[in-house]
């Protein structure tokens, strides 16, 4: 404070208005520095979502890589079905094709799709087919969660996999039984959603927090200049149409999504144990704590030697001598540390990295400062 003080003191008296600038700058809060979000990036609206479509067709085409018709019945009466759909009689005879698989086709119908639009689906095997290249998707119909037919599906199945085998070997890379067909389903169905007549609207969060859904619902007041919206709980800030957008509530969402908020998050640590991976939050803090981390190692060696009589001697015969050599390490350079109250997440990154500590041990670690009730954050094992 005193430098500051100083260097204040000599621009006052030669440049004043550069000695308020940094005295301003100064005192700017620690908040602006922060990586401000656009509110369309960490919000939904309520009803512009995507539905779940799914449907059960044939591919054809296959080289004889498809399902075994005897050991998959449920292929063996689909394609009786279609056949007998298209005039042709197979009922009570033997079908002994190769070349069709049943598989299940899923998509996602985005919001506001309109009826005719083309959308992308998934194609997966469900019986035993070995590979579903080159193969064609049948006319599938697309249902929705009600029932009803949202699209039809169709097209070439693309395949990124492959697998090939002889008589001794076989290689398979990627899953060649699981494709997509791109723009491979067109919409049937609109789902009806008056967005533009709605008096109000609520927006969702990702991540639930009352200091975010606060925030946001501060920075749209602000550009409305009225109290139009209002945090309804910690997920869900809601907007009521101001009058100057009557009947325009696409306009009044489209500035919304535009704000810029800075989102509050909880302070967390997230484990992958089975990786290794560890993401610590910027705002986890670790009260005052002594840390010890050090390892014992054992190891034993063998090194045996040949013992033999000594040359033109009667007696005597040769033998192995059994040597073995143990060592003890124990790493004495790895002391007892101590971690003040309010360490930060850089201090104690560069504290533990000093102590030579692992993705393994610091696991361990944290859970353990956690259990001693010294991390103030909450740890999540993925």
């Amino acid at each position: 404070m005193s430098m500051l003080a100083s260097i204040s003191s000599l621009l006052r008296h030669r440049l004043p208005g550069l000695a308020a600038l940094c005295i301003c700058a100064a005192l700017i809060p620690a908040e602006a520095g922060l990586a401000a979000s656009r509110v369309k990036d960490i919000v939904t609206f309520e009803g512009v979502r995507e539905n779940m479509l799914v449907g059960y067709g044939l591919v054809v085409g296959l080289n004889r890589t498809g399902d075994t018709i005897r050991n998959a019945p449920f292929t063996r009466q689909s394609l009786e079905a279609m056949l007998e759909r298209l005039g042709v009689n197979t009922r009570n005879s033997e079908i002994k094709t190769e070349n069709v698989a049943a598989v299940m086709v899923t998509a996602s119908l985005p919001p506001f799709a309109r009826h005719g639009s083309r959308i992308d689906v998934s194609v997966s095997s469900l019986g035993d087919a070995d590979d579903l290249r080159g193969g064609t998707l049948l006319v599938t119909p697309l249902m929705g969660a009600d029932g009803e037919v949202y699209a039809v599906a169709q097209g070439s199945v693309q395949i990124a996999g492959f697998s090939a085998k002889g008589d001794a070997a076989s290689i398979t890379q990627g899953v060649p039984t699981a494709g997509r067909i791109p723009n491979g389903a067109i919409v049937e169905r609109e789902i009806n959603y008056a967005l533009g007549a709605l008096p109000s609207a609520r927006l969702q969060l990702h991540s639930p927090d009352f200091t975010t859904a606060r925030r946001i619902a501060a920075a749209i007041n602000d550009h409305l200049g009225i109290a139009a919206a209002a945090p309804l709980d910690p997920a869900t800030v809601e907007v009521r149409r101001p009058d100057g957008y009557d009947g325009d509530m696409v306009a009044l969402l489209t500035e919304i999504e535009q704000l810029s908020v800075n989102p509050d998050q909880p302070a967390r640590v997230i484990i992958d144990d089975r990786s290794g991976v560890i993401v610590i939050g910027s705002d986890v803090r670790v009260s005052e704590v002594a840390i010890a981390q050090g390892n014992l190692t054992i190891s034993v060696s063998e090194a045996p030697e040949v013992s033999q009589p000594a040359p033109f001697s009667q007696q005597g015969e040769t033998t192995v001598v059994p040597r073995s050599e143990v060592n003890v390490k124990t790493d004495k350079e790895n002391q007892l540390a101590v971690f003040k109250a309010g360490v930060s997440l850089q201090e104690l990154v560069d504290g533990l990295n000093a102590l030579g500590v692992g993705p393994r041990d610091l696991i361990s670690i944290l859970q353990a400062i956690k259990a001693a009730g010294a991390l103030q954050a909450e740890i999540e094992v993925m």
